[in-house]
């Protein structure tokens, strides 16, 4: 395909030997990265040209005077009174009401082309936040909430209860950063903040385009590209808690049609306010981009990511609430590594047809001696010693070769646009994890652990061992037309199949197993003029179980008591989980483009939904039988009343319900189904909000308050108890006030700092309990009060 693409340019170099009158590049003032799509006119119009993928434009007359334009930047007027190629640098609109994504269709659009609900982090966002954590930025989305677990560690919340569900797919430059079926609710930490340019949150089912997961949403993280001009910059950051980070990157145009760009960090945690949570973490993103001719582009890429921490324990009433985070577990870790490459040839064909062509490479390791995996029962009989508990040592391991191909053609019979791809992604997968024995040191009273220590590791004991080598192909289509003006109509469809051959080494047994799915989609966008519009869409998404949950045993199997042996059962029956989402929405510009304001109503109802049931000595049981309702209303509103203050809020109003879910078949259990109750942490209000000041008179001054919010939750299944501590203003739940600064001098030297929880109150990431009355809460706390400050030099070349 590669040397095809390559033949397509034999014209080329003899276009290109010919020097056009006016040439140039058009960037990012703030980024220095290229614009795509940029209109360069002259000032009667008469004549123009669009930059192309490198951000270049050549027009075949001269004039002394030219208008540079691009959506969501302030236009330009420069001179081209010179022979050398004209360098223009535009700066972004004080505020974008139409934002060009990409995560909708894999192929930059306007957001008001696209009928879903999609929110942009763009990357003046990124740079003002200065974030250390990546849960910093994706807060800011109106309707998601990313809890931090600590270390970077996390979970998601994207029209869906807060957790780790297999709900959600995270991307890398629109490439998944796990194959189908391995996925990780820490998936995030493999990835690289500094090399990010945007972010962009698809929310709710997005299969059509990018596959099954995508079904509380898709999270695509953009990287920066090679710069315009050449640029450097080295900082440092750090807090009061032993977090120090080193970070560099620096790029650009090394000829016209050669460039680079890299970044990296490494970070380092001793001593934290939480014990045993030491780790550190090494990073790395690259990126050439090469242009043979002025219709190919040719880009490499690859990242790096190497993380080891200890995983400090939830801890429990008595310690959460006198704020000693102490852990009881000083041996738990986990061990990530992650390389990813990638080698991708864009084509453009004509100005109505493109192609692009993809293939990557993972290699993934996580091991782990995770906290969560402790089981201890307090309940003390003739054969369970509570003073004895129990562990796991896990390892996971995959490598994956893939290739995705994607064509793009336009026609003008009404205006009328057909996306087609397919993917294939061969990940063969092994992991094995077996018991640790534990002892537990009990507080007066042995209603809870004070401290685990390891008595014996048992790899006699196996808990899981297996080897698969997993195969997923899909087709997709999406067909956009307006058969109005402004209507548009959107149809997409996708099939994907998994399967895989497997060797389970716990019950010796070979098989194959299969999933498969269409997912249909249909979108209406109506443009009502002056920055007003409505849209509605109706979509399908389902999700396999991951591989994790089908080769674990089933709790009570696989084990001997008094004697008896009970063979191992496994979870070979667990079925999809299907999804099916209604949604309409719509966005305004009011005020003569000083208030924005956007709204999107949904209800996702699943069916055969993976959940878990918590047993009493904290195993899990799995079903995929539950139907479950996601309901709300999400909502962001940004205001710029000045040149010199913005306000933005956003936020989410749902209900997580099971409708039917059946907890036991024992006629003796209180609580036999949950029909009709909130899911466990489920909070039926989130919100964001924050007010940025830059003063004019101090060009390159930044302060700004942010507020988060989080509701009340119930802790367990059976709604017995709920997390409603009050926290900042007495508000139940999570009640949090950040704030950050900053000064850039002449985009030399900038400094900054940043107070979270400026109040320095006490609340929880997660409280949860299992459904029996003798059960416990475990809270994962938050941070306390914390200060990070930082120093960056950057260097910008001549234009």
């Amino acid at each position: 395909m590669f040397p095809l693409l390559l033949v397509a340019l034999g014209g080329g170099p003899a276009a290109w030997a010919q020097q056009p009158v006016c040439a140039g590049r058009v960037f990012d003032a703030a980024t220095k990265e290229p614009l795509i799509g940029a209109t360069v006119r002259t000032p009667d119009g008469a004549t123009g040209a669009v930059t192309d993928a490198s951000g270049q434009f050549s027009l075949p007359i001269a004039s002394p005077a030219l208008v540079v334009s691009a959506v969501g930047y302030q236009p330009q007027t420069v001179t081209a009174g010179s022979s050398a190629p004209l360098r223009v640098a535009l700066l972004p609109a004080v505020q974008d009401l139409q934002p060009v994504v990409v995560t909708a269709s894999r192929e930059a659009q306007l957001r008001t082309d696209a009928p879903v609900a999609i929110s942009k982090l763009a990357s003046s966002v990124i740079q003002d936040t200065k974030p250390t954590l990546l849960a910093e930025l994706v807060n800011k989305v109106p309707g998601v909430v990313m809890l931090n677990y600590g270390n970077e560690q996390h979970a998601m919340s994207i029209r869906q209860p807060m957790g780790t569900a297999a709900y959600f797919l995270y991307l890398e430059d629109g490439i998944p950063l796990r194959p189908m079926g391995v996925f990780n609710h820490n998936a995030l930490l493999e990835t690289n903040p500094l090399a990010i340019s945007s972010i962009e949150v698809v929310k709710g089912p997005a299969s059509s385009l990018y596959g099954p997961e995508a079904v509380g949403g898709a999270l695509n993280v953009l990287t920066k590209r090679p710069t315009s001009v050449p640029t450097a910059s080295v900082g440092v950051q750090g807090d009061q808690y032993g977090y120090r980070r080193v970070q560099a990157a620096g790029g650009g145009m090394i000829s016209a049609k050669l460039g680079a760009y890299a970044s990296g960090y490494v970070a380092r945690q001793r001593n934290s306010w939480l014990a045993s949570s030491d780790y550190d973490k090494a990073a790395l993103n690259a990126r050439v981009e090469y242009a043979p001719g002025p219709r190919l582009r040719l880009t490499a890429a690859g990242a790096v990511n190497d993380y080891d921490s200890q995983t400090s324990s939830a801890v429990d009433s008595a310690a959460y609430y006198r704020r000693e985070y102490s852990s009881t577990s000083d041996f738990t870790y986990r061990q990530a590594y992650a390389l990813r490459a990638r080698l991708t040839a864009e084509q453009q064909w004509t100005q109505r047809q493109s192609t692009s062509l993809t293939g990557y490479f993972r290699d993934n390791a996580l091991g782990q001696n995770p906290s969560y995996g402790i089981r201890w029962n307090p309940t003390a009989s003739a054969t369970n010693d509570p003073t004895k508990a129990r562990g796991e040592v896990n390892v996971s391991r995959f490598r994956s070769y893939g290739l995705l191909a994607q064509h793009s053609v336009r026609w003008q019979w009404l205006d009328s646009r057909l996306l087609a791809g397919t993917s294939l992604d061969y990940s063969p997968t092994r992991y094995e994890a077996h018991q640790l024995d534990l002892a537990a040191r009990l507080r007066p009273g042995g209603r809870s652990v004070e401290q685990y220590a390891v008595v014996a590791e048992r790899p006699d004991l196996p808990l899981a061992d297996y080897a698969t080598d997993l195969v997923s192909s899909a087709v997709y289509a999406q067909l956009d037309v307006h058969p109005l003006r402004r209507l548009q109509l959107t149809l997409g469809g996708r099939f994907d199949r998994l399967s895989f051959d497997y060797r389970n080494r716990l019950d010796q047994s070979r098989g194959t197993k299969a999933y498969q799915q269409a997912t249909p989609k249909i979108g209406l966008t109506y443009d009502l003029g002056r920055g007003r519009g409505l849209y509605a869409n109706y979509s399908r998404g389902f999700a396999p179980p991951g591989l994790t949950a089908i080769f674990r045993k089933r709790p009570g199997t696989g084990v001997t008591t008094g004697g008896v042996s009970v063979p191992a059962d496994f979870y070979y029956n667990l079925t999809p989980a299907r999804f099916r989402n209604r949604e309409v929405g719509g966005w305004a510009a009011l005020l003569s483009g000083k208030v924005y304001v956007d709204v999107a109503l949904y209800q996702l109802d699943g069916r055969n939904e993976l959940l878990s049931i918590r047993q009493p000595d904290g195993s899990t049981d799995y079903q995929s039988a539950g139907k479950t309702l996601h309901r709300g209303v999400e909502y962001g509103l940004t205001w710029k009343p000045t040149a010199e203050l913005l306000f933005r809020v956003g936020g989410t109003n749902a209900v997580h319900r099971f409708e039917q879910f059946v907890l036991s078949t024992n006629a003796n259990d209180a609580v036999q189904n949950v029909n009709g109750r909130d899911m466990p942490q489920a909070p039926r209000w989130v919100a964001n909000a924050e007010l940025t000041y830059k003063p004019t008179w101090l060009p390159g001054l930044r302060a700004a308050v942010e507020y988060q919010r989080i509701g009340p939750w119930y802790q367990d299944q059976v709604q017995r108890v709920r997390y409603d501590d009050r926290t900042l203003f007495g508000a139940r739940g999570v009640s949090l006030l950040n704030a950050r600064a900053g000064y850039s001098w002449r985009e030399t030297a900038e400094v900054f700092v940043n107070v979270l929880n400026v109040t320095d109150e006490l609340y929880a990431n997660a409280a949860t309990r299992g459904n029996a009355r003798p059960d416990r809460t475990t809270y994962t706390p938050g941070a306390p009060r914390t200060v990070s400050l930082g120093v960056q030099y950057n260097f910008v070349g001549k234009k």
